[in-house]
């Protein structure tokens, strides 16, 4: 396994990839519009401060961190907006080794903090806790439908 800094030569695989995962269980995004998932791909991987990382089985790409760095005052922060691993691979341990490399590579690059958002109700909740993540206490995402 291998752990690299995502490029756009990869874009076509990565969408590949992020729409096997999140048009099925236990997410069931409707990511059909291709215009619409090209954008949002574009938006988290082409702007001044995006970090993408994929997790690579040989030359496959089965794992995606899509991010950006953001800079707070209370230190860097590299910024999680998806994170997954291909549907086929979960619960061999990529994601935790996936997460581990990820750590090492922010730090080194003066990363104090990783921050993400998900669910309470996924797997993906109680994944992020095994791995040392805790809930920020008065912290809520707040939504208004235009």
């Amino acid at each position: 396994m291998d752990i690299i800094r995502l490029g756009a030569d990869r874009f076509g695989e990565l969408k590949l990839l992020f729409r096997d995962i999140f048009m099925n269980p236990p997410w069931n995004d409707d990511w059909s519009d291709d215009i619409q998932l090209t954008e949002y791909l574009l938006d988290l991987t082409a702007s001044r401060n995006s970090l993408a990382f994929g997790l690579l089985d040989g030359d496959r790409l089965v794992g995606l961190s899509l991010g950006s760095i953001m800079h707070w005052c209370t230190g860097t922060e590299y910024y999680i907006y998806e994170f997954c691993i291909d549907r086929s691979r979960q619960h061999e341990g990529l994601g935790t080794f996936f997460l581990h490399g990820i750590e090492d590579a922010v730090r080194d690059m003066g990363v104090d903090h990783i921050f993400l958002q998900t669910e309470n109700n996924v797997p993906a909740y109680d994944f992020y806790r095994k791995n040392g993540f805790t809930e920020l206490e008065g912290h809520v995402s707040l939504v208004r439908k235009l």
